[in-house]
């Protein structure tokens, strides 16, 4: 008997096939960029080579108190070097005071005629926090002391002298102690225990503070600025401080979750810097970077009203989820700053 032909399906069950399918489609590829995004959250990137530390340098550190709140280094004799310096930076902020000292210290400078920004070649700067707003620091400078503030200037602007360590102390008053440690580099503290401590050492800084040296160890550049802020505190202080213009930077990058920062830039044919925020959790960082990358990308885009420097400048940074941290990377170019200024 001949067989009777199967019923065609209707446009309905074709639909809810192609339908089903579809679904299918879309829940495998959303699993998959599911998995795509866990994987790249906790797998570790490639990191840039940190420069190491100078001999001289790293024994310095050493002896640092106690544990560190804020570590920050300033190269200036090499800032000075720089091409950027030399080529693009006016001769009116060359030699403006980089800093204003108060009380004791603002003295000192003033009576010694010392601008940071000429005769102050390095500068090491620790700060620890002692009370709920008071800081502790313990300050090395290298530079032309000897001829700014010979002994004999030492003697007669001090109220006590004593001898620590091996070393000539003097205690300008309660809240500065300075000492001379060679004729190009003094020891500098705001009261007579942070001084101590740092010419008559016990321990290891290095041991001692296992963060702090974590955070160096992040700050890529070693030569002309860095700084590694352990502390929360600090770090969201400085950071709501450089965003304070962009509010939608500070909130889009979440900057109160963040825990710890390092930073370290490099002056020579421009600026090339970068600077790591560490958040509490992998999860924290992702996010963080994800949003600031898109905001970045999004002041890029032509029929902005983002300023067309300002967009050349973004497309020189880089943003990047490394596990618990958002790494930020900056490559601008002696151009960029020479076209800015012709601009003006």
């Amino acid at each position: 008997m001949p067989r009777n032909p199967e019923p065609e399906a209707t446009p309905e069950k074709r639909s809810l096939k192609k339908g089903a399918g579809l679904l299918l489609s879309i829940s495998v590829i959303a699993f998959l960029c599911f998995l795509a995004v866990v994987f790249w959250i906790n797998n570790p990137k490639p990191r840039l080579q940190p420069e190491p530390l100078t001999p001289e340098l790293k024994t310095i550190i050493d002896h640092i108190p106690g544990k560190s709140d804020a570590l920050i280094y300033i190269g200036l004799k090499d800032i000075r070097q720089s091409s950027l310096w030399q080529k693009i930076i006016p001769d009116s902020l060359k030699k403006a005071p980089l800093f204003q000292p108060k009380g004791q210290l603002d003295y000192l400078m003033k009576a010694a005629k010392i601008n940071p920004a000429i005769d102050i070649d390095t500068l090491l700067i620790s700060f620890k926090r002692h009370g709920y707003k008071e800081q502790d620091f313990l300050g090395i400078a290298w530079g032309p002391f000897s001829k700014k503030i010979p002994e004999s200037f030492l003697k007669s602007h001090s109220t006590t002298t004593e001898t620590i360590g091996g070393h000539q102390c003097y205690a300008l008053d309660r809240t500065l102690w300075l000492c001379t440690l060679s004729p190009r580099k003094i020891a500098l503290a705001n009261n007579r225990k942070m001084l101590q401590e740092f010419l008559v050492p016990t321990g290891s800084f290095y041991q001692r503070d296992s963060l702090t040296t974590t955070l160096i160890n992040k700050a890529v550049y070693k030569s002309d600025l860095w700084f590694a802020l352990p502390s929360a505190v600090w770090t969201i202080g400085a950071l709501q401080s450089l965003t304070s213009a962009n509010q939608d930077i500070k909130s889009l990058g979440n900057l109160n979750s963040i825990q710890n920062l390092a930073l370290s830039v490099k002056f020579n044919n421009g600026i090339e810097g970068q600077s790591e925020w560490v958040y509490s959790t992998r999860r924290g960082a992702y996010f963080a970077s994800t949003f600031l990358w898109g905001a970045v990308k999004l002041s890029e885009l032509s029929g902005t009203r983002t300023a067309g420097q300002t967009k050349q400048l973004l497309k020189k940074i880089e943003i990047e989820q490394n596990l618990e941290s958002v790494i930020i990377h900056a490559n601008l170019p002696l151009e960029l700053f020479q076209h800015a200024r012709e601009n003006r």
